[in-house]
């Protein structure tokens, strides 16, 4: 698609807001998946916390002896054995805990990754048109490893708080109702300021995310094309829009992060003061009688162990924010509208003949901006149609139409009579081959390359494909001949040949109908001549649709159909529309001097 026919330019991919309830409720999902691990992980968390509980009360028991006398040692000393007991299992119980949680949250982040790359291939072509790769690539990569931290660490936090909390509070009742009272005026502050911080800093954690993605987009837009940068010597330029979205991420994060931890000093303040009272109208009520110093003692350590891990979480409170902001991301992608569905009486197209015809079509990648207007084509069965015009003038625009990447607005679209829109998109598509002038090479040996589209093709069939691609001398000539490892796209071999192998890609599909985008484009003249003689013997008794710019190519070509602003202006033979001398014919001579 040329920058002419897109929707626009490229966009972030932003965050849609959801509630925190809804996120909180699908990420529960997520760890509902892996119930025997999640069962193990709270009764490790149960345990270990209650026995680390413990400890406080054993110490109590023991104060009270020596302070109130006799000193019986025994006792002490078995207090003190029953501590070291119950702590050093807690600590054993809360190591497998974490291990527990590390393979949770593994299991978690595996399952939503292969969720969002399901949706991905899901996807109709459009949504790839409008977004940046580097930030959908950005949402996969670091949102899910942001939500990943979150359930490893800050839901294994939350997970122990709540047990410390709940079984603290049980404790101090048993021991002193009274002192409890202090927590009904700490705990409702606590609470009330860091609702007020995280409504003001969420805000600030989506857009931080935002940011990072349009920095990624922007990486990979400019690494991509590096050649193009040094070759006009742009590379000041180039630094200068990094730096920019550089600062814009940097300020982002900061932002974020400085309001995000004025959270944990606030509440370890009131803690702090929550402390201080206990000490105070403790004392008071030890001095009255009212209290065993033990269990003051007891009070105090379960008083620090009830508001420590409310601070713990307070400190997290950025974290989880950065979690819910990386996790909208993460389930706005998830919710992207994939390609509508077929519909349920959709057929499958069989024993296709190629005849194709558009009548009547408009279409617009966006609605106030129409590209094609009116615009009928009827290809028989085994004709050659080329279509020809300037730039935006629409070409590739039909061949998008034809595959049902995009669906028209009006008109309609049939093969072989039926209504493209009434049969299923994967048997239309499959009764193409396609060859673009943008070549798309993965990872893998040469021959898989060439049988991507044909997973079964024998190894004679890829040789007949290659040879008649012309590309088969080349390969032959590479140690490993077929079984060559291709990587990052085939950067090792040069354009024109990487042409060829998809080329051979779409020779070895046995298809009735051939699209065929500038697929020329990238290679030299000499070898231009004999793929086009290998062309003629492969367009034999297929409907071919050929769009080309240079003009010399297409001269064979049965029919010509000479595109502007969305309407075909003239069509006909090329020595018809050069006996016209209207528009195809000026377009012609143009490049006949351009190249003469």
């Amino acid at each position: 698609m040329t920058r002419g026919e897109t929707s626009g330019d490229r966009r972030n991919l932003g965050a849609a807001k959801q509630p925190r309830g809804a996120i909180l409720l699908r990420l529960w999902r997520y760890l509902g998946k892996n119930r025997l691990l999640l069962a193990l992980a709270i009764v490790l968390s149960l345990t270990a916390n209650v026995l680390a509980l413990l400890g406080p009360r054993l110490s109590g028991q023991a104060i009270n002896v020596i302070s109130e006398g006799p000193l019986d040692l025994p006792y002490i000393l078995n207090r003190a054995g029953w501590m070291a007991v119950v702590y050093s299992i807690s600590a054993g119980l809360s190591y497998g805990l974490s291990q527990v949680m590390i393979r949770l949250s593994r299991r978690v982040v595996r399952q939503m990754r292969r969720d969002i790359f399901a949706r991905l291939v899901q996807l109709p072509v459009g949504f790839f048109d409008r977004y940046q790769t580097g930030d959908i690539l950005s949402v996969i990569t670091y949102d899910v490893d942001t939500v990943n931290q979150s359930l490893s660490a800050d839901l294994l936090q939350i997970l122990q708080t709540l047990v410390t909390v709940v079984v603290s509070l049980v404790m101090m009742l048993t021991i002193a109702p009274k002192l409890v009272l202090i927590f009904c005026v700490t705990i409702p502050a606590t609470v009330f300021f860091t609702q007020y911080i995280t409504r003001r800093v969420r805000p600030l954690f989506r857009r931080r995310s935002a940011m990072l993605g349009e920095l990624n987009g922007f990486v990979e837009e400019m690494m991509s094309g590096q050649k193009t940068t040094r070759a006009y010597g742009r590379e000041g330029a180039v630094l200068e829009h990094f730096d920019e979205k550089n600062r814009q991420a940097v300020e982002a994060y900061t932002e974020a992060e400085a309001n995000g931890t004025i959270v944990g000093p606030a509440i370890n303040c009131i803690n702090n003061l929550s402390l201080a009272m206990v000490c105070i109208f403790g004392s008071l009520l030890y001095l009255s009688g009212g209290i065993r110093l033990g269990d003051l003692s007891s009070f105090i350590q379960y008083s620090r162990k009830f508001s420590g891990p409310i601070n713990e979480v307070a400190n997290i409170i950025g974290e989880l924010q950065s979690a819910f902001a990386a996790a909208e991301r993460v389930f706005g992608l998830m919710d992207a509208q994939p390609e509508p569905a077929d519909s349920p009486e959709a057929g499958v197209l069989t024993g296709v003949q190629g005849d194709v015809a558009l009548d009547r079509v408009c279409f617009g990648y966006t609605e106030d901006r129409m590209i094609l207007q009116d615009f009928s084509l009827h290809a028989k069965p085994g004709a050659l149609i080329a279509i020809v015009g300037p730039t935006g003038a629409g070409k590739t625009t039909v061949i998008n139409l034809l595959m049902r990447f995009y669906d028209v607005q009006s008109g309609t679209i049939s093969v072989d009579g039926q209504n493209i829109c009434q049969v299923t998109r994967e048997s239309l598509r499959r009764a193409y081959s396609m060859v673009l002038q943008e070549t798309w090479l993965f990872h893998g040996t040469i021959y898989e390359n060439i049988a991507y589209g044909k997973p079964d093709a024998t190894r004679e069939e890829v040789v007949a494909a290659a040879k008649a691609a012309r590309i088969h001398n080349y390969i032959s000539s590479l140690p490993q001949g077929y079984d060559t490892v291709l990587s990052d796209n085939g950067s090792g071999i040069s354009k024109g040949q990487k042409q060829l192998l998809t080329i051979a890609r779409a020779m070895l599909l046995d298809s009735a109908m051939l699209i065929l985008d500038e697929a020329t484009s990238n290679v030299d003249t000499q070898t231009e001549q004999a793929i086009q003689a290998a062309m003629e013997e492969l367009m034999v008794g297929k409907t071919c649709f050929v769009i080309a710019h240079r003009l010399s190519t297409i001269r064979h070509a049965g029919h010509i159909l000479v595109m502007r602003e969305g309407r075909v202006v003239e069509q006909g033979t090329h020595d018809s529309l050069m006996a016209q001398n209207g528009f195809y014919a000026q377009l012609y001579y143009a490049q006949f001097d351009t190249y003469a």
